[in-house]
């Protein structure tokens, strides 16, 4: 990943800057997330709130309701309504930061795909690219220093 990576909304009303590489890149294929981007899954890059610089605009938190009943606010432009990132469980220090609204989307693929037992049937998932039916354990699969960060923020 280069220095910092910049995205934006749709209508570019939202524009921000990522200070550095996230923690780590999830591709979500449960339902929720196919119903919230009417999609097949998505792509959050895991990030501290503070290594994430807006540079314009001032995204509305919606919250969502989920299938697991916690808290989901996805942050959206007032604008055209892009979803930029959002707050999985009522965390504000960490930010689950849409791939797809990146101006170079593809310098974060997914390290993780997760929740493929809802996967839909013609998604084919990449060799060499760990997967799970739900959840995983962050311990055994993220990177020591991203689990330092992970630790710097939750304890």
């Amino acid at each position: 990943m280069p220095g910092s990576l910049e995205g934006g909304c749709a209508c570019g009303a939202v524009r921000y800057r990522l200070e550095s590489a996230p923690m780590f890149v999830h591709c979500c294929h449960c339902r929720d997330c196919q119903r919230q981007t009417g999609s097949a899954f998505v792509l959050n890059a895991l990030i501290e709130t503070r290594r994430l610089t807006l540079l314009s605009g001032e995204p509305e938190a919606v919250g969502v309701p989920t299938d697991s009943g916690r808290p989901h606010d996805i942050h959206r432009c007032p604008a055209c309504g892009t979803a930029v990132w959002s707050d999985y469980g009522g965390r504000p220090a960490l930010r689950f930061v849409r791939v797809g609204t990146l101006d170079e989307p593809s310098a974060l693929p997914p390290d993780v795909h997760i929740y493929t037992r809802s996967k839909l049937p013609w998604v084919t998932l990449p060799q060499g690219v760990p997967a799970f039916e739900a959840y995983y354990d962050a311990a055994k699969l993220w990177p020591q220093a991203s689990l330092e960060r992970r630790r710097a923020l939750f304890g």
